[in-house]
């Protein structure tokens, strides 16, 4: 394959990716649950520092990112 059809293929699909997790950035809000602020996130507050880890957050988009790569990988077959 020519080299520069698969670059911009690559920016394509760069291009399209961006522009969902920005929707998905700005709509954020509307979205009947809250990233990073899922019950089991934890979240600490000190008398003068707070500590945050939304381990929940993180095992959600693992999992969802996990399922979307084995769906476009079994595609690519």
């Amino acid at each position: 394959m020519d080299p520069l059809r698969e670059l911009g293929r690559a920016l394509l699909i760069l291009g399209a990716v961006s522009a969902l997790v920005g929707a998905l950035l700005y709509f954020g809000a509307r979205l009947p649950f809250r990233l990073g602020r899922l019950p089991g996130d934890i979240i600490h507050r000190g008398e003068h520092t707070t500590f945050y880890f939304p381990i929940v957050t993180c095992l959600v988009i693992s999992v969802v990112l996990s399922v979307l790569f084995w769906f476009f990988s079994n595609f690519r077959r």
